[in-house]
């Protein structure tokens, strides 16, 4: 049997449109209930203002550090990251570049974009 390689892709610190609270309350509860899914996507790409994220003062790092101790990798756009100028104050995951993500894509049974 195949192992099945889902990709998460993050493009966003908020989860849909209008209220920004909201939006943060919608992201951290999705990140915390994947934490109790049985399959747990392969990889999580943060890219745009979803590198905020992966770093210094996001209100969810606890919830990924758990999501990558639990075996998730987590990548964050290098390009992103430098244009928020936050590239220094990355706490999880690694980061990537505009290539490692095409690979991820190609290679994802299933893509997720939130």
């Amino acid at each position: 049997m195949s192992k099945h390689k889902n990709l998460l892709q993050i493009n966003s610190d908020k989860m849909g449109e209008g209220s920004p609270e909201l939006g943060e309350t919608l992201m951290s509860n999705y990140l915390k209930l994947i934490l109790q899914e049985e399959l747990l996507p392969s990889f999580i790409v943060f890219y745009n203002n979803g590198v905020k994220l992966t770093t210094e003062g996001s209100p969810v790092i606890e919830i990924l550090k758990e999501i990558e101790n639990k075996g998730v990798k987590l990548l964050s756009c290098k390009t992103c990251l430098n244009h928020f100028m936050l590239l220094d104050k990355m706490i999880v995951g690694m980061a990537g570049t505009m290539i490692d993500i095409i690979i991820l894509q190609k290679e994802a049974t299933k893509v997720i974009t939130l």
